[in-house]
């Protein structure tokens, strides 16, 4: 299985990987922006903290990573990418650590998405080795049985579980997914289950150059959720300094 490009031809190009992948950082740049409301200026919301809420969150969390997988298939510089993303999750480090030291982000979606990009440009040559549907079902069931590792438990949620041993956690542990116990960051995206997520969605992103999916995949819908897909690093690099400045503001007059 050959790799194809599509990148530089908009003629060839997947427009609704960037469209879900615009939609997906639009809905995270909302909720970081009622998580500021609610934690920081002290807005009482519950219908935020619902069980609801909570899946809809996970839902467009699976979704971006596992475009963020399919994007990775399509591009011949992931190594330098992931180094680039990576580094760019740091200040976010920087700025837990100064002001918010009990939301202190130590492998935030930054750092994930970086590490997954590496491990990918590493093993990329095996990986396309492996028939697309096999490599998809085996990864997104390694990421079903991980789940739960936050919680020191490996298995299908609900069906067969196993405990993991508590004194696995510690904090250099933190990007594998056995934080200390008392690690409880908003932004925390740990290697397990997340980096299969990632990985099966770049199976994802092999059946689609394959061009095979339904004709819809490849023709564009909205302009600008496909602008927003191209610049979700840009955008989520500077979304949450801004929507604070707007907030504070706001909150400032209204107060």
């Amino acid at each position: 299985m050959k790799l194809a490009l599509f990148r530089n031809r908009s003629d060839n190009r997947i427009w609704l990987i960037d469209e879900l992948r615009g939609l997906a950082i639009l809905l995270m740049v909302l909720d970081h922006a009622f998580f500021d409301i609610v934690f920081i200026f002290g807005v009482d919301i519950p219908l935020f903290t619902s069980p609801f809420i909570s899946t809809v969150r996970l839902s467009f969390e699976l979704l971006f990573v596992v475009i963020s997988g399919a994007s990775c298939y399509f591009s011949r510089s992931n190594l330098r990418r992931g180094i680039l993303c990576f580094l760019l999750g740091l200040p976010v480090t920087l700025v837990t650590y100064i002001f918010f030291k009990d939301q202190l982000v130590l492998f935030g979606i930054l750092q994930c998405l970086g590490v997954c990009m590496i491990i990918f440009a590493l093993l990329r040559k095996l990986l396309t080795k492996m028939n697309r549907f096999v490599g998809f079902f085996l990864f997104a069931f390694l990421a079903l049985i991980t789940y739960n590792s936050y919680y020191f438990e490996i298995g299908i949620p609900g069906v067969l579980t196993f405990d993991v041993p508590s004194h696995l956690a510690s904090v250099w542990l933190i990007p594998v997914g056995f934080p200390p116990l008392d690690y409880f960051p908003v932004d925390y995206f740990p290697l397990l289950p997340w980096l299969f997520v990632f990985l099966a969605g770049s199976f994802f992103g092999a059946f689609l150059g394959e061009r095979r999916a339904p004709a819809f995949f490849y023709k564009r819908h909205s302009k600008f959720l496909s602008l927003v897909g191209q610049n979700t690093l840009f955008i989520y690099i500077l979304h949450q300094p801004v929507v604070f400045v707007v907030l504070y503001i706001v909150f400032y007059f209204i107060r």
